[in-house]
């Protein structure tokens, strides 16, 4: 269902101004939308919701089977080297980054109804800072898992149980790194577009 839209009143003003439409049309839409439909567009696939879908994957992978143990053990021991600090900073970073996406886009969807410019200034810079936060954490992430998983002993898990799991964990923990920086890097387009444009150099 689609939700119509109450026209912004600024925009004849900001057109006589020399604004283009296209300037315009960036400026008053939040980055992730911007995102969703530059990959519609032009066919990529890197969205919001992968950022979303990876975190799943990563702390999804680790709760399930991330934690096994040797069969004269019972006590469960985390699967990357039996060292605990991995598994819950995959955990933590999968579910704080899944919640980061649900914040923004709830921003996403109360952006039109900022109207201060200051605070939709102040939206995008929170959108860059936070998205190369993300990026550099699931950096370190995919570093330390992957030290981690080559340092794990096979007499530790003789059954190989969870592997593909482990590896599930990695491969997203890399992928993450790109589809943040990819975020990181449309929001900050989209401040200089805006910063180009009247909506951030004059007050309403």
């Amino acid at each position: 269902m689609q939700c119509s839209r109450p026209r912004d009143q600024r925009a004849p003003r900001q057109a006589q101004a020399g604004g283009s439409t296209e300037t315009l049309f960036f400026s008053l839409i939040p980055a992730r939308t911007i995102m969703g439909i530059s990959g519609m567009k032009s066919g990529g696939s890197v969205t919001s919701s992968w950022d979303e879908l990876f975190s799943i994957v990563v702390f999804g992978s680790i709760v399930n089977e991330g934690y096994v143990n040797r069969l004269d053990e019972t006590q469960e021991h985390c699967i990357f080297n039996r060292n605990r600090n991995a598994c819950n900073y995959g955990i933590t970073v999968g579910v704080l980054a899944f919640l980061s996406c649900l914040l923004y886009l709830a921003l996403d969807a109360y952006f039109p109804q900022i109207s201060s410019v200051k605070d939709r200034k102040k939206a995008v810079l929170s959108d860059i800072g936070v998205s190369a936060f993300w990026a550099f954490l699931w950096f370190v992430g995919f570093c330390f898992l992957t030290n981690q998983w080559q340092a794990s002993k096979e007499e530790d898990n003789p059954l190989n149980e969870g592997a593909d799991a482990a590896r599930a964990a990695i491969t997203f923990s890399f992928f993450s790194i790109f589809t943040w920086v990819g975020q990181a890097f449309l929001a900050y387009q989209r401040f200089r577009l805006g910063a180009d444009s009247a909506l951030f150099s004059q007050d309403y």
